[in-house]
């Protein structure tokens, strides 16, 4: 099953090796079917090294690219057998699910090489109560915090805190386990649906009580190999459904990059108080991190304080960094798979980009699926056109399925232009319950 390539319109194809390179070509599988992973597919598909790129489960709009396998990613036996039966050479492990469930150990236990952190690696994200116990141990600015599994500790860890407070449910919530509570019943309440199992299943019988912080929201990408990294331009992801940052919690509505909000001497800052703390930390505990290091940070006025880990690449984050990239990701991608030495820095774009996220009204409660999608033949000059919840029907049509269908990423010389071609190509789409936020990067926009 192989199709024809397709180059995406935002990434050139980076110019050919020496001919050596070319005994050195591989098989590619990009492991997922989001946003995320439509992305990685036109990076990886656009470097040398890759003879082919198949994905699994893939999505509509990757499907129409690239040969898909529908596979369950929750299942390790079904990946390896995949991986195995197509002669993968090397697999990029999108979601966070089959990092946590121990992907990248069982794919490397059968000899396929793998990118993303091994189970104990990725405990970072799969339990946000270890993730907090770990930040405390290595004093690591966060939230000052308790972690619970019954309800009368947690009620009364409410009656001694100062409100607003943050309760999360430790597990994997798909971005959404997280409610700010402004009075004491809010918060028992929160807490008494999250333990019994009624918000967020199994993901919830674990809590943590945090302060809540004020300040900007921040992300920080790292490519690890151990204690080495790679930093990545700084993010702004945004989460609220509404405009000017209402409603409920979702996985991201849109993001911008860079955010000039951060200075590289900020930055210089982050690397030294909380990325090189947190390698060392991973290392002293007997972890091998090896993968994506997502540092989401609240920039307080007492300075930047650890939110949470994520172990993979940001959905949507990641649709507005690599589009910025100048140089070949995959030989990066290798080496910390390798556990290999990095390089220094990769080279980025002076230029900006936005995606801004087109979902189905309702979400990220319930809404409607298997709606017809109408997109343009052609899209608008420096866009590109990201699928998530999508499927193609026996027609060939692109259908919802999902609560964040496709992504619009525009770039440019400024943050403006960008924004101004990511809503053109959103203007061009067009589905029944289309709904997306009008006002992504609206901080830094005003700033401006």
């Amino acid at each position: 099953m192989t199709k024809k390539r397709l180059f995406p319109r935002l990434f050139p194809v980076f110019s050919e090796k020496p001919s050596a390179m070319q005994n050195e070509q591989m098989k590619i599988l990009i492991l997922g079917s989001g946003g995320r992973e439509h992305m990685l597919a036109k990076v990886c598909a656009a470097s040398p090294l890759a003879k082919e790129v198949i994905v699994a489960p893939g999505n509509g709009g990757m499907s129409k690219e690239f040969a898909a396998f529908p596979i369950d990613v929750e299942d390790n036996e079904s990946i390896v057998r995949l991986a195995m039966e197509e002669n993968v050479d090397f697999v990029v492990v999108g979601p966070e699910v089959p990092l946590c469930n121990g992907a990248v150990d069982a794919l490397n236990e059968k000899g396929v090489l793998a990118y993303g952190p091994n189970a104990a690696g990725a405990e970072l994200e799969g339990s946000k109560a270890f993730t907090k116990d770990f930040l405390a141990r290595h004093n690591i600015p966060t939230a000052a915090y308790g972690n619970f599994s019954e309800m009368e500790s947690a009620r009364d860890f409410l009656g001694k805190s100062k409100l607003p407070l943050v309760v999360k449910a430790s597990g994997l919530a798909a971005g959404k386990g997280v409610v700010i509570c402004e009075t004491i019943e809010e918060a028992e309440n929160s807490v008494r649906e999250m333990l019994s199992g009624e918000s967020f299943g199994e993901s919830g019988k674990e809590i943590v009580i945090e302060e809540f912080l004020e300040g900007e929201e921040t992300s920080l990408h790292l490519i690890c190999s151990g204690e080495k990294y790679v930093t990545l331009p700084m993010s702004q992801d945004h989460k609220k459904a509404g405009e000017g940052d209402t409603g409920l919690n979702t996985g991201g509505m849109g993001a911008y990059a860079p955010t000039p909000l951060v200075t590289p001497e900020m930055l210089a800052d982050y690397e030294t108080n909380i990325v090189q703390p947190t390698l060392a930390g991973l290392k002293a505990d007997g972890i091998d991190f090896r993968g994506t290091l997502y540092v989401g940070l609240m920039l307080t006025q007492d300075g930047p304080k650890v939110l949470e880990f994520n172990v993979r690449f940001g959905d949507p984050e990641t649709q507005v960094i690599l589009p910025l990239l100048e140089e070949d990701l995959l030989p990066t991608l290798l080496a910390s798979a390798k556990g290999e030495d990095l390089p220094r820095n990769l080279k980025f774009k002076n230029e900006s980009a936005m995606v801004v996220v087109v979902a189905s009204k309702g979400y990220p409660e319930s809404y409607p699926k298997g709606e017809i999608i109408n997109i343009p033949d052609s899209l608008p000059e420096n866009t590109d056109l990201i699928h998530a919840g999508t499927k193609q029907n026996e027609n060939g049509e692109i259908l919802s399925a999902g609560g964040r269908v496709l992504g619009a990423v525009g770039h440019g010389t400024t943050l403006s232009l960008a924004a101004e071609r990511a809503y053109a190509l959103c203007d061009s789409i067009g589905f029944t319950s289309k709904f997306l936020r009008r006002d992504i990067g609206h901080r830094e926009l005003n700033r401006t």
